[in-house]
């Protein structure tokens, strides 16, 4: 599933293409039929990110503004193409013709139109998002410092912390040396100060270049990636194989429904 990086930087790339532009906006599929009949012809203003969540917002000529929110999940993704587009292949959930550039969006888990009330309450539920320039750490301190939960668990939690998936979970506490089963009782404030501005700059570097890093320039040699097109990883995916630290072979286990990586030493 895509993490938070990813989203930001869809928000970002849609609204260099579309921002400011009239589109139509249509449902191949039909599944979204209503709600693209809803913002067909509206002027696409911007979209913008929270966590694993993206919004496309609209407005009419009364500055009247409609949302559409999208959660790509697993199998989620856009597809770029110059105007006229060519006829939708596969299941086309949502289609956005501007002026130059088209989108379609394919296996979206949600793709829905929210009106103000319902962004306020999706916003509601969710934790501070370490990409928000107005990101608040002290409400996801507060909720890991409450919770005996294991502190991999809670950066997982998209209450607690939007935005962090998997891999950045697994590399993130690594870098910090903190245990992936403490739970959150146990985090100390300069741990928790640690963790959060990692997140704010590895996420960063994720929106920029578009993929993830995690791995410091003098760690960054020996075994490869676990996939050809990814970067390495300190831990994640790599369980039984040496620490890129240490040597200790990395350790996997399942937590709360999801693998789970760390190193028994370096992460203490």
């Amino acid at each position: 599933m895509p993490e938070g990086h990813t989203l930001h930087r869809l928000a970002r790339r849609h609204t260099k293409l579309l921002g400011g532009s009239q589109v139509r906006v249509t449902s191949p599929q039909g599944r979204f039929a209503t709600g693209a009949a809803a913002v067909d012809g509206l002027v696409f203003t911007k979209a913008d990110a929270w966590g694993k969540h993206l919004v496309h917002r609209y407005t009419d000529d009364g500055r009247r503004e409609q949302f559409v929110h999208i959660h790509l999940g697993l199998y989620g993704a856009f597809t770029e193409s110059p105007v006229p587009m060519e006829p939708p292949v596969g299941a086309v959930r949502m289609r956005i013709e501007g002026p130059d550039v088209g989108l379609d969006l394919r296996g979206p888990t949600a793709c829905e139109l929210f009106d103000a009330d319902q962004l306020d309450a999706l916003l509601a539920r969710l934790g501070s998002d370490p990409l928000r320039r107005n990101a608040d750490p002290e409400r996801a301190w507060a909720a890991i410092t409450a919770s005996r939960r294991s502190i991999g668990a809670l950066l997982m939690d998209q209450k607690v912390v939007a935005g962090i998936g998997n891999v950045y979970r697994a590399e993130i506490l690594f870098r910090a040396g903190v245990d992936p089963m403490r739970p959150g009782t146990s985090i100390s404030r300069e741990d928790f100060d640690a963790i959060w501005a990692d997140l704010v700059t590895l996420m960063r570097v994720g929106v920029r270049r578009g993929r993830i890093h995690v791995v410091r320039p003098e760690d960054d040699h020996g075994a490869p990636s676990y996939a050809a097109d990814r970067p390495r990883t300190y831990v994640y995916r790599r369980a039984g194989e040496p620490c890129r630290v240490c040597r200790t072979p990395v350790l996997i286990a399942e937590l709360e429904g999801r693998k789970l990586y760390w190193c028994p030493v370096c992460q203490t």
